[in-house]
């Protein structure tokens, strides 16, 4: 089984348990007393910044610091160079979960992107009913039809989405009316026995030429170059065209702290 097969099926016995303790029914019940969306696509109309990432492992990086995980909320609330924030909600791979984004947003009060395995309605009103105002959606875990099913749920709720390529044929599998292009540099290319840490894990790394797909976006989107982005590649991802760039790893795991990390993000985007 590939490596990314593996995280999905991990998400499914997730999905069933979080069905079991949660009906459809109950979720919409929350959604109306959830708090109102706030415009996600808009935050990053107003210049180029960082959607800044909460996580505290992931199959790539390994374990985060924890003293980053904990300041960071607080520090992406601060930071002007933050313009949204993204939540991991997969627990088993990523340690995070749905309950935390609703946390999360109640202390940063940006727009908040779910980034998860999203293949299921289910998903989708649960990400509304827990405060998201945007979630992800991964090209290369769906099919066109299904892609299609979920983002005009996301739409009738409200809620913007983040597509996610990889390669062009993923960019053209996009549907039409899509606002948010995300480009992700990061391989899921090999099938291993085990990942984060093990020297027998997957291809993980990054490709930082995969940001050349910008030439192959619509015009007129917001685009957002994902994975193996710090500092001293800011300049040169603004000179492409984009208008973001989606930061976790580079900020959770920064010796100098999370604070400082933003600050140097911060002073590359001012030109120091």
């Amino acid at each position: 089984m590939a490596f990314l097969d593996e995280i999905v099926a991990r998400k499914k016995d997730e999905l069933a348990a979080a069905k079991r303790a949660r009906d459809l029914d109950t979720l919409k019940g929350m959604i109306r007393d959830a708090p109102s969306v706030q415009p996600f696509s808009g935050a990053l109309r107003s210049g180029f910044g960082l959607i800044a990432e909460m996580k505290r492992k992931s199959p790539s990086g390994g374990d985060m610091r924890r003293e980053n995980v904990d300041a960071a909320p607080g520090a992406y609330a601060r930071s002007k160079a933050v313009k949204t924030v993204s939540v991991l909600t997969n627990t088993v791979d990523f340690g995070m979960s749905i309950e935390e984004l609703q946390r999360v947003r109640s202390i940063v009060k940006k727009p908040v992107l779910r980034k998860d395995f999203i293949f299921d309605e289910y998903q989708v009103y649960e990400a509304r009913a827990f405060g998201a105002d945007a979630l992800l959606l991964m090209v290369n875990v769906l099919d066109r039809a299904r892609m299609k099913q979920l983002f005009e749920l996301s739409r009738e709720l409200g809620v913007d989405v983040l597509f996610e390529a990889h390669t062009k044929e993923e960019i053209d599998a996009i549907p039409e009316g899509a606002v948010l292009y995300g480009i992700n540099s990061r391989k899921f290319k090999a099938s291993p026995e085990v990942y984060a840490g093990s020297r027998k894990g997957p291809d993980l790394t990054v490709e930082l030429d995969t940001f050349s797909l910008i030439n192959h976006l619509p015009e007129g989107v917001i685009k957002i170059a994902e994975s193996g982005v710090g500092p001293a590649q800011v300049n040169d991802v603004m000179k492409l065209g984009y208008d973001a760039i989606l930061v976790g790893t580079s900020l959770l795991k920064a010796p100098q702290g999370v604070e400082r990390m933003l600050q140097e993000f911060e002073e590359a985007l001012n030109g120091r």
